[in-house]
């Protein structure tokens, strides 16, 4: 897809799968307004992709309804239009639900679900001024299917994807595309740098590149379909285990011994 001339708002943009959304974007010729808390990653991507393109940024919590204003009045006003959103910010504190702190869980909600519904939110008036335009929601396969000692994620992930298909229901015809990416485990740190408490189960699924992600993403902006699983296997996998709630209890032995050798794999090559 060719986006010249239009502006791309990415959350958590400044590394793994935000980063490269931005790349893939910048390629493609949007103006990008790019969002994180720490400003020196922000920074860093925003030198990296000033030679092809417009990039500002903006450093703020996702989860803070008055920065969430602010971030559209800045790209208005930067811009002049806003034309895709890409709720891609998230947070994982893995382990047992008995184990996790109150805190945490309230945090995973905040940022994994809450933040992009009021994002969508006060981005639709903009999206209708430019016309039309897309958001785009990152998920997870998670959502799809619940993960031991991911119980909260994976409840907020699910929330993130109802939403999501309400809102396309809501908007069908107004020309704003609503849809959702939902991969399963990324080559990035959001996993690998907590390997030890992510759960075998996550690591039974193939593993995705940021950048096959980020291609999802572009290409859902601009296609009919309203959620991107991946790898597919996967979203066939989580499916079967919707529409059979008995094939769970069979296949999960099973998946987990596989993943606790891919893990196992993972380790050892991190050692070398």
């Amino acid at each position: 897809m060719i986006f010249n001339d239009k502006t791309v708002i990415i959350t958590g943009g400044s590394e793994g799968v935000g980063a490269a959304a931005a790349r893939m974007f910048a390629d493609a010729g949007a103006n990008l307004l790019l969002v994180a808390r720490g400003k020196k990653n922000l920074d860093a991507i925003a030198e990296e992709l000033r030679d092809k393109t417009r990039v500002e940024i903006f450093v703020m919590d996702v989860s803070d309804a008055i920065a969430c204003a602010d971030l559209f009045k800045k790209a208005q006003f930067e811009f002049g239009r806003i034309d895709v959103l890409v709720n891609n910010a998230g947070y994982h504190k893995r382990g047992p639900a008995e184990t996790v702190d109150a805190v945490d869980m309230g945090r995973m909600i905040d940022v994994n679900l809450k933040a992009p519904i009021m994002l969508s939110r006060l981005a639709l008036p903009y999206l209708r001024d430019a016309g039309g335009g897309a958001i785009i929601n990152v998920g997870s396969i998670a959502g799809r299917a619940p993960v031991p000692n991911s119980a909260t994620y994976s409840a907020s992930k699910s929330g993130l994807r109802t939403f999501s298909y309400a809102l396309y229901e809501e908007l069908r015809g107004s020309g704003i595309k609503i849809a959702v990416v939902s991969p399963g485990p990324i080559d990035t740190g959001f996993i690998m740098a907590d390997i030890d408490q992510t759960s075998d189960l996550t690591f039974s699924q193939p593993i995705s590149t940021a950048d096959e992600v980020a291609q999802a993403i572009l290409d859902l902006c601009g296609n009919d379909q309203r959620e991107k699983s991946l790898p597919a296997i996967s979203g066939l996998l989580t499916t079967l285990m919707y529409l059979f709630p008995w094939l769970g209890p069979h296949v999960r032995p099973f998946l987990e011994r596989k993943g606790a050798r891919v893990k196992r794999k993972l380790k050892a090559q991190a050692r070398q």
